[in-house]
């Protein structure tokens, strides 16, 4: 059995559940649109955050119907936010597939997710809480908080881990952490739960986050290079920050203001990248990494349930140690 199906093993027929009420959201009768959204269903990935939100609820007792609808509405506003992302960044492609935008056109897509905001609305609503129509309402302005912080970023000429950070907590980890907080309400957990659990999911969205920036070091195996994609798109991630600032190499912070004002070419973005692995870059994300894998075991160390807490720590452990 590989690692996600012994993670998702404690909640595999709740999860099943959700995938059929996911797809039955995004059915639609016009012929054009459904495409648009049979196209978005069929790229629902490794289902990290539903996952997520279900095993939260599962160490409460069973997975009911409001874990349920959470956990739609969770996965609707990220799909929502990535297809707007990817119109905003005039991106092509996305995990390997071809975004929205590149085979609908920013037109459509654009209107695409907008129906999935109203939908993950909808879906927010049917939960009958009040509460999570709030933090499902405030998290659409976090995540769009987050992309214009990140637009900023490039604009500016600092280089700072508080900036990066500040990118991250209102990009992944505040979804994750909402996820994480979502399960526990809908299970009707106490407040200290709901802070642990909330907690968890906002380490797990850090690491996630920075997990994703370090493949952009390495090579694309069919061509033989480092992928690069950020720094192509102006933007510095932990490892060249930590490298930038620990050595203050003036060659190299010059090379760095190419990058953010898209200057640079893709021999000078190599430069770069190799410079940050050379001057121990990726071990300090990776150290990074490991002392947020120990908190996030605390967090979930007095939980109950033995198979869903043994579940949770192999779900940090897979977000920080994956290959892709």
């Amino acid at each position: 059995m590989d690692i996600l199906s012994q993670i998702r093993k404690p909640v595999a027929e709740d999860l099943a559940r959700y995938e059929r009420l996911f797809d039955s959201v995004l059915d639609h009768e016009d012929d054009f649109l459904g495409r648009a959204l049979q196209y978005v269903r069929s790229r629902k990935g490794k289902m990290m955050r539903p996952l997520l939100v279900l095993l939260i609820a599962r160490e409460c007792g069973a997975v009911g119907e409001k874990a349920l609808h959470s956990a739609v509405t969770l996965e609707l506003l990220h799909t929502a936010s990535l297809v707007h992302d990817d119109v905003v960044d005039e991106s092509n492609e996305r995990r390997g597939q071809a975004s929205v935008n590149a085979v609908y056109g920013n037109q459509i897509s654009v209107l695409v997710g907008d129906y999935l905001l109203s939908k993950s609305l909808q879906e927010a609503a049917f939960t009958g809480s009040l509460r999570i129509v709030d933090i499902i309402s405030r998290l659409g302005g976090t995540l769009s908080e987050g992309e214009i912080f990140q637009i900023a970023n490039i604009r500016s000429e600092q280089i700072s881990e508080e900036a990066y950070f500040r990118i991250i907590d209102h990009k992944t980890a505040a979804l994750f952490a909402a996820c994480a907080e979502l399960g526990a309400l809908s299970a009707d957990a106490g407040e200290d739960f709901i802070e642990k659990a909330r907690r968890f999911g906002e380490i797990v969205g850090i690491c996630f986050q920075i997990r994703d920036d370090i493949f952009d070091y390495y090579s694309n195996y069919e061509i033989g290079k480092p992928t690069g994609r950020d720094m192509a798109e102006g933007k510095l991630t932990l490892p060249v920050i930590y490298a930038l600032n620990s050595t203050h190499d003036a060659a190299m912070l010059a090379l760095a203001d190419k990058v953010k004002k898209g200057e640079a070419d893709r021999a000078e973005i190599e430069t770069l990248i190799a410079f940050a692995k050379q001057n121990g870059g990726i071990e300090y994300a990776e150290r990074k990494m490991q002392e947020l894998r120990a908190q996030a075991y605390a967090a979930i160390a007095s939980f109950k349930n033995e198979a869903v807490r043994k579940a949770l720590e192999q779900y940090i452990d897979f977000v920080i140690d994956r290959q892709k």
